[in-house]
């Protein structure tokens, strides 16, 4: 039996998925074979050493210490697309609060309530103070074209709007999902140079940490409206004040709020509502415990951001998982040591990603523990596990 350890609360939706028969799910499991997350932070979490897996329920994974995961042999998983169109959703809001300066005018209405019979008039007289422009016809540049950035550019071609992309990651997936109606930028600085919206979808990684900074932001079209509902430090904030301040940005707008873009007016802050919907919070769910069952079951691995994308059709009862870093002669040397023990194989997949290896393997014997200890001790080997 599995034992689950549930950080958060996770939709029942999804955890229902774990037949009582072969999981044990509970939220104080002490020694879990897999963790299932939403945003508690486990940089500084000491993870238990029988971790097979973390499955993160969301897109983000920040929250992961991956590298240290990818040492052990921890499969981290996300759900990309889970929560894809709330963010959209968002996108599309924050563009029109952006523009029109919605949020100033209702703040701005609290203020008249006591007036009575004068507020008719005086809405007329005042309400040019927070008129704003027209999405339709204006230009929209997507920084990073993922699960979010391609369903944000499909409804902003629906409105009227001319859409430009830029994603140096982009996957095989990403690039079929986009409309032809959404021309290619060559470069972060020319979407920049072209664009009245710019609305940022992309991860929070080293290279794309303060992607807007004051350089690039420099090159932004003066007027431009940001939107950033992916991560904080993809934006250097004391920069995005500046250029607020001198007039070059109009305004701004951020899922993720600090005392310093509180405190200016030309800031709109919402409180991380980007996946805040029950809808994604159940489609994230779901995702992450079938990803997680299907590798904890089969090996099979979907969606893992430190690990290769892996199936292997099942062939036999018998299958070995391997892990290993990626260098010359590991799938030899786990060959050999099946072979010296009368092992015979009947499929095998080996794929790799950047440090790390994985490999799958149906054997038509069970492997003999003495065989599994001679593989733990091959150099390179990081993990080594059955699954009968």
């Amino acid at each position: 039996m599995f034992k689950i350890r549930t950080m958060n609360k996770i939709s029942p939706l999804g955890l229902e998925l774990f037949s009582r028969d072969k999981y044990e799910v509970a939220s104080d499991i002490p020694n879990p074979d897999a963790i299932v997350v939403r945003s508690a932070d486990l940089n500084s979490v000491e993870i238990p050493v029988n971790v097979l897996a973390i499955a993160r329920a969301g897109a983000g994974y920040n929250n992961i210490p991956v590298q240290a995961c990818s040492s052990r042999g921890i499969a981290v998983f996300n759900t990309p697309g889970g929560n894809a169109n709330a963010v959209k959703e968002l996108a599309i809001a924050a563009m029109l609060l952006s523009s029109r300066n919605i949020a100033g005018g209702i703040a701005w209405c609290k203020t008249i309530a006591g007036k009575a019979d004068e507020v008719p008039d005086i809405v007329e007289k005042e309400k040019a103070k927070f008129e704003g422009p027209e999405l339709t016809g204006k230009v929209l540049g997507i920084v990073g074209l993922g699960a979010i950035g391609v369903l944000v550019a499909e409804d902003a071609v629906a409105m009227g709007m001319h859409v430009i992309g830029y994603d140096p990651f982009i996957s095989v997936e990403g690039a079929w999902g986009l409309g032809k109606a959404v021309a290619r930028a060559e470069t972060l600085e020319g979407l920049l140079a072209r664009s009245d919206y710019i609305s940022l979808h992309l991860p929070l990684s080293q290279d794309t940490k303060a992607i807007l900074n004051g350089e690039k932001l420099k090159y932004a079209k003066k007027g431009a409206r940001i939107i950033n509902l992916a991560r904080g430090g993809l934006v250097n904030d004391a920069d995005m004040i500046a250029a607020l301040n001198s007039g070059h940005v109009a305004s701004y707008v951020t899922d993720f709020p600090n005392a310093e873009l509180l405190a200016n007016p030309k800031v709109i802050c919402i409180p991380h509502l980007g996946a805040s919907t029950p809808e994604a919070e159940d489609n994230c769910a779901v995702m992450a415990v079938r990803q997680l069952m299907d590798y904890l079951e089969t090996g099979a691995i979907l969606n893992s951001v430190n690990l290769p994308r892996c199936r292997l059709d099942r062939g036999s009862s018998n299958r070995l998982i391997a892990i290993n870093r990626n260098i010359p002669n590991m799938v030899g040397q786990i060959t050999t040591i099946l072979a010296a023990a009368n092992i015979n194989i009947l499929d095998l997949i080996n794929h790799h990603r950047d440090d790390y290896a994985y490999n799958i393997i149906d054997t038509a014997q069970q492997i003999p523990a003495a065989a599994l200890e001679q593989l733990k001790k091959v150099e390179g080997i990081i993990r080594v596990r059955t699954i009968a």
